[in-house]
Formats: C-alpha cells, structure tokens, sequence
C-alpha cells in the first residue's frame, strides 16, 4: 500500500468513524421523545422489532459492504481500477436472493416470533419490519463497491441522510398515532415503513454519487465468477463483520425474546410485562450514547493498530494499543459513574419519572465492558482475528439470554440489567484474555490506577454533595429544573475529571498532544511539573 493509499485508506476509517459516531447520538436521542410521545407501552413495542430492523441496518452498513469491499478490492484489475459488471451482478444476485428469503421468512415466521415474545399483536410490526431487507442489495452493494475503491464519502453521507430520515418519520408517525388515538401497535408498524423508507433515502444517495464516479467504477466486458469464493466472503466473512459490530443490538435482541414472557412467568400481567419491558428499555439510548463517548476517542485511534504496524514499528504499535485502551477507560468509568450518580434526576427529567431508576443504574455499568469491548474488539480485528472476536460475542449474548431465563422470573428488569452487565463483561474479559494470548510479553494495560481512581472519586463527590444538598437548596422540582441541574452537574462534573485526569498525569505528554485543545492540557501539565521541580 503505498503512501497515497495509506492516507486515504487512514482518513475513510475516519470518516466512516464519526458517520457511525453521528448516526449513533441520533439514534439514542430520538428514542427519548419517541418514550415521552407513546409512554413505555409504546416504546417496548418499539424496541422488540427495533433489534429487527438494527440487523437490516447493520448488515447494509457494514456487514455486505465490507465483504463487497473485500471482493472488489482482490479482484481490481489493472491501475484504473475498472472491474467487469458481472462481478457487481453476481454480488447483487446473491444479496437480492438473501434479502428476498430473510422477508419472506419473516413474514410467514411473524405469529411464532410474536408468541415467543409473548404478545401476539406484534405480528403485523414485525411482518413489516422484514420490508427493510428488501433495500439491502441495493445500498449495500454500492456502499461496497464505493469502499472497495477506497471511497468512504457515499457511506458516510447516505449513513448520515438514513438516519435522519427514520428518525424525522418515527417521530411523525407517533405524534399522529397517539393525537389521533390509534392503536398503540401503530408505533411499530410505523417505524418499520420509516426504516424502510430511510434505506430508500440512503439508497437515492449513493446512485448520486455512482452516476457521478460510474465511468471510474466499472466496465462491460464479461468476467468468469467463482461462486463460492463470492458466497464464502459475502455469507460467513459479511455475517462476520455484522456480528462485530452488533454486541449492544444483540443484547436487546435477547430481551426482545425473553424479557416479556419471562416477567409474566414471575406472575404479573401482559400489560405490567410491557410495560415494565418499556421501562427497561429508558435505559438503552442512555447506555449507547454512553458507549459513544467511551469508545469514540479509542475508535479514532484504531485505523492505526494494524498487523502492518505491528511489524513494521512494534514500539508505536504498542504505544497505540497502551493509549486506545486507556480513552477508553476514562472515558467509560467516567460517562458509567456520571450517569449512575445522575440516573435518579435523568430519569425524571428525560422520562417523567424515577420508576426502574436501580435496576437502570446497574444496566448503565453496561458502558464500561461494552466500551471496553468493542476497544479491545477492534484491536483484535485489526491484527486480523474477526471471526475469534465474532464467536466471543455469540457466546456472550448465548449468556445474557440464559441469565435472563434464569433471573428475570426471580428478579424482574434487575436481573436482565445484571444478565446484560455480565454478558458485557464475558465479552470483554475472553477479548483481553485473546489479545494478550496473541501480544504476550507486552504491556497491553498501563494505567495509572491510583490517579484515575483520585479523579472519578473527585467527581462523585461533587455530583453526590449536589445530589445530597443542592437539590433542597436549589428547590429542582419541575422538568425545567432538572434540566438545568443535570445539564450542570455533567459539565461541572466533566470538568472536575478531565482537570483531575490531567492534573494528576495520568496520562502521557503524547496522549495528550491527541486530545482537543492540547495546547490548553499542556499548559496545566507545565503547571504541575514547575510546580513539582519548585518544591524539590
């Protein structure tokens, strides 16, 4: 790869990196109104076809298209880059085939999911639902076909255009089903035809871009196809990279499945169940935002930690691997202690009450291993062990659909937030335990642990002193005031880490010079050690 190649190969991670960031912040944002609109019976309807249409979603976004990459990248012939249209026909064929089987499966397979999920009217959602698989060939072959040519534009854009269209129809549509009294069940239905109708959307996109680049992208003479080379990679190594990029969608897609049964097995009604279900659920767009800010900063790290590097410069190599997992830590403890300090307020204030608010304290420890995950995860694919990675999240979801049957009888939405807490962290530790399996003799973890225990002491304190006495003091009652008391309290109390973080060195002058606003970090490092050099 040469340098060229490299930049752009560097900054289409990126950008693909921060696509993925901005869809993720909208789609954990527009759920909290969608809760506040329908209530919690209309968001567990919601959320048990929402892990449905999140597969669709992941296997257009990133699963085909990086197998369509793969295949487009291996078969390139010559310096232009021209690939015969035989090779992009078969590749659409099979995913149309697929996508095709998946609907129809879906469709005729609709009353046994809903019975399994114990509520039978959600058959007519999630038939609808399968309508997305439909619009998989379409964008994910041209998504693959733009990466494969290192062209990360149209997927980042048509990811972007996507989700702004779902979430613009969702919330429409429950504005009209709850102000013109419509069956509750509508929400579901209704969002399946807006992630149907966003595919289109990002689908509309991404022909504009191959209209443009079209005569670059391909020409006509035909080509021989090795079909079972193009089913290997688009079926097993596609379903691969999906599974990787699904671990928090997956843990949903077992609550879909057990939750709601399994909560009428401990002797309350259908209602109660989903309505608790609902209730449980308040706590997933907390959780991924929360998994954003903790693997965000690590992810933009990874396009660098690759088997490459590894050989060619160990020692930055090892420095990188050191500083991603470290963001990583900092960033998750921090946002997973914030938001546990916070929950009792947040709850109120982004769902009109503190019901469930324990159990969605111990869901949100869900961001530190996931967080860690999905670091440790990617390091691991990037020395090109995604299958391994892939088996370990199958097992890890395997665990929180067993605990749930196990505890959600005996414990309700508390003993499914604990069964997600552990399979997270299953996840994590047989991760780590792998890299260091495949790294030993390395340093994968340095932290400071006694400085970065000062700084989340430092900032509970605050948020527990304000919890203690300025709620009383500043008289919080109305949702107004619990806006802006939590909205302060995640700014002053982000402040008070981060200086802490900073203050207390803990972390490198060079992990410093990644961050924001350096200059301002270094300052406050100088600081300290002038200070230090002074009194001795």
């Amino acid at each position: 790869m040469d340098q060229n190649t490299n930049r752009q190969f560097f900054k289409g991670a990126l950008l693909i990196t921060m696509a993925g960031i901005i869809s993720k912040v909208l789609s954990a944002g527009y759920r909290i109104p969608l809760q506040n609109i329908t209530g919690d019976l209309g968001f567990y309807i919601y959320q048990q076809i929402y892990p449905i249409l999140g597969i669709a979603t992941m296997l257009a976004l990133y699963g085909f298209p990086t197998a369509i990459s793969k295949i487009v990248a291996e078969k390139n012939e010559g310096k232009n880059g021209l690939l015969p249209r035989s090779i992009y026909y078969s590749i659409f064929s099979l995913i149309f085939i697929f996508s095709v089987s998946f609907t129809v499966g879906i469709y005729f397979a609709a009353p046994i999911i809903a019975k399994i999920m114990g509520d039978v009217a959600l058959i007519q959602p999630l038939r609808v639902s399968g309508l997305t698989f439909l619009v998989i060939p379409f964008v994910a072959s041209l998504r693959g076909i733009f990466q494969g040519h290192n062209n990360m534009v149209p997927t980042a854009t048509s990811q972007i255009m996507e989700q702004l269209v779902r979430v613009t129809l969702i919330i429409t549509t429950a504005i009209v089903v709850v102000t013109k009294q419509q069956s509750i069940y509508m929400i579901g239905t209704g969002a399946a035809i807006a992630s149907f109708v966003g595919a289109i959307g990002a689908f509309l996109i991404l022909i504009l871009f191959w209209l443009k680049h079209r005569k670059q992208l391909e020409k006509v003479e035909k080509h021989s196809v090795d079909w079972g080379y193009m089913v290997r990679i688009i079926f097993v190594y596609g379903m691969v990279i999906t599974i990787n990029h699904m671990l928090l969608l997956l843990f949903q897609f077992a609550d879909a499945f057990t939750l709601v049964s399994n909560l009428i097995k401990s002797g309350i009604s259908l209602t109660e169940a989903q309505a608790w279900k609902g209730i449980f659920d308040r706590g997933q767009p907390l959780v991924q935002l929360g998994i954003v800010v903790g693997s965000a900063q690590a992810l933009a790290l990874l396009p660098s930690i690759t088997k490459q590097r590894l050989i060619k410069d160990p020692n930055q190599f090892f420095s990188y691997i050191q500083s991603a997992w470290k963001f990583s830590l900092y960033l998750s403890v921090g946002a997973a202690a914030g938001l546990i300090a916070l929950f009792p307020q947040a709850n109120i204030l982004l769902f009109k009450d503190a019901v469930g608010t324990f159990s969605l304290q111990i869901l949100s420890v869900t961001i530190i291993f996931a967080s860690l995950s999905i670091t440790t995860a990617t390091i691991l694919q990037g020395l090109g062990f995604a299958y391994r990675t892939a088996l370990i999240i199958v097992f890890g979801v395997v665990m929180k659909g067993l605990l749930n049957l196990w505890l959600v009888p005996i414990y309700g939405i508390t003993g499914s937030a604990c069964a997600t807490v552990v399979g997270a962290a299953s996840v994590f530790f047989l991760n780590l335990h792998q890299l260091k399996k495949e790294i030993p003799n390395h340093k994968i973890i340095n932290v400071p642990w006694l400085q970065f225990f000062q700084a989340i002491s430092g900032m509970l304190i605050f948020i527990i002193g304000m919890n203690y006495f300025g709620m009383s003091l500043l008289q919080v009652t109305s949702r107004i005031d619990y806006l802006g008391y939590v909205l302060f309290n995640i700014i002053i109390g982000f402040c008070i880490y981060f200086f802490l973080l900073i203050r207390l060195k803990a972390f490198t002058i060079r992990e410093i010079q990644l961050l924001p606003f350096s200059n301002i970090f270094l300052k406050i490092v100088k600081g300290v050690r002038d200070e230090y050099d002074s009194k001795n």
